[in-house]
């Protein structure tokens, strides 16, 4: 007999042997199609019992099977469509995104990825399957936000309307601690006398900026009832505050310095001395200068890093200068020209090799060269100061407010109109 056909003829036999003795294996059904993809059973088991196990772990009632089985077909649906568009769009995500999403996870909730993983496995999930849930879950928002953020726009003036609404709201929860000093005038003051007044008011709010103690002038200065006691006011509300106070008052923050007010009783100064009920943002910021230099082919690793400490060592010394280094070395094109300088600017905004580095200086000090993601770099600290972000805080509120009512919004919209375009065939339960 042909050898071949042997081979053959004893496979099929032992392919019916195994087909007549083997245990019936339960085939995953297919309960929908999604253009050229499917949903299958097995998909939609995953996330009720998901669900379920949520809701016995919180004590929380669930409605029907029947309501959850088109719940979760729903989800897949949604998903599926979004998982093809991804695969248009060449979006990935890698393993190393994926950990490090896990890990933060994991983080939030007190643990490692290991305690993650038995978690997951104690209820009865598969932990690589989870795994891949989550790299759906990542990939589906990526996509959700390249479609739709494109579809939002928020202009100025609806953010200068929604911060009326929100100051409107706010300000009565807003009481300032206020300093009063009061350069009095007489009723029946000649200009002399009212110029006289100026003049010593100006003075007091010039000892002030300086630093001079506010109760003490108080004290030394003020007309008002309230001198004896260093000129405080105490805590008060806008609402509360004479009308001159109020508008003068404001808005301003810790340690302003308000006035010369001009009224019938004379010259009033202000001093803002604390604010509660409402929130002040402060962010440190940096101005500094660098040197990068990139490896390559001709330029190896450990050159790039001995040119750069020989850059810092001639400037330690005074033998050169910062500023024409960078302009004639330095590979970083929006700098250099300006010899490596950046403007004020928040570290957190940097690369963390560069911002841990930047904060680690003292002012003027000169790094040790590092290498972050773009080369080898020196870098000098030359200030550091603490900028009021407050009202950029509110407008950045603001905005945030409005996108995530038109995210809601427009996300729906955009996953309507992808349905309403792509092939959908849900199969009825038997």
């Amino acid at each position: 007999m042909n050898l071949k056909k042997l081979f053959a003829s004893a496979l099929l036999t032992v392919g019916l042997c195994q087909s007549v003795f083997a245990k019936p294996v339960e085939i995953d059904k297919v309960v929908g199609v999604v253009n050229q993809g499917v949903i299958l059973q097995s998909e939609v088991d995953t996330i009720i019992n998901r669900v379920k196990t949520q809701a016995q772990e919180q004590g929380q009632q669930l409605p029907s099977d029947d309501t959850l089985r088109i719940q979760a077909i729903e989800r897949l649906v949604n998903q599926t469509l979004m998982m093809q568009l991804a695969e248009r769009m060449g979006l990935e995500i890698s393993d190393s995104q994926l950990d490090q999403t896990l890990e933060n996870m994991a983080r939030e909730q007190g643990g490692t990825i290991a305690d993650l993983r038995r978690t997951i496995e104690a209820s009865g999930e598969s932990y690589p399957a989870y795994r891949e849930e989550i790299r759906k879950e990542i990939t589906t928002q990526q996509v959700m936000r390249a479609n739709v953020d494109r579809r939002i726009y928020i202009s100025p003036q609806e953010i200068d309307n929604l911060l009326k609404i929100m100051e409107t709201q706010g300000k009565n929860a807003e009481e300032y601690d206020i300093g009063h000093i009061l350069i009095d005038i007489p009723s029946d003051a000649t200009a002399d006398e009212i110029t006289s007044a100026k003049t010593r008011a100006d003075k007091v709010i010039e000892f002030l900026k300086e630093g001079k103690e506010f109760k003490r002038i108080a004290i030394s200065s003020s007309s008002g009832s309230k001198a004896l006691e260093g000129g405080q006011l105490g805590w008060m509300s806008i609402n509360e505050m004479p009308s001159l106070f109020a508008e003068a008052v404001k808005g301003h923050k810790k340690d302003d310095i308000v006035g010369p007010l001009r009224s019938g009783a004379g010259f009033h100064i202000i001093k803002v001395q604390d604010v509660r009920g409402r929130q002040v943002v402060e962010t440190t910021e940096v101005r500094s200068r660098h040197i990068l230099i990139k490896p390559s082919i001709i330029l190896s690793e450990e050159k790039a890093r001995d040119m750069l400490k020989g850059f810092a060592k001639e400037l330690r010394e005074g033998k050169a200068d910062f500023g024409e280094l960078a302009k004639e070395y330095s590979e970083d094109p929006g700098s250099a020209l300006k010899g490596g300088e950046y403007d004020w600017t928040d570290p957190s905004t940097y690369v963390p090799e560069f911002k841990n580095t930047l904060l680690s200086l003292d002012k003027n000090e000169i790094s040790e060269p590092f290498r972050t993601q773009f080369g080898w770099h020196i870098v000098q600290l030359l200030d550091k100061r603490v900028a009021d972000k407050t009202e950029q805080a509110k407008r950045n509120r603001a905005h945030q407010l409005l996108f995530n009512r038109k995210f809601k919004e427009e996300s729906f919209n955009w996953q309507q109109e992808m349905r309403e375009q792509a092939h959908v065939d849900i199969f009825p339960t038997e």
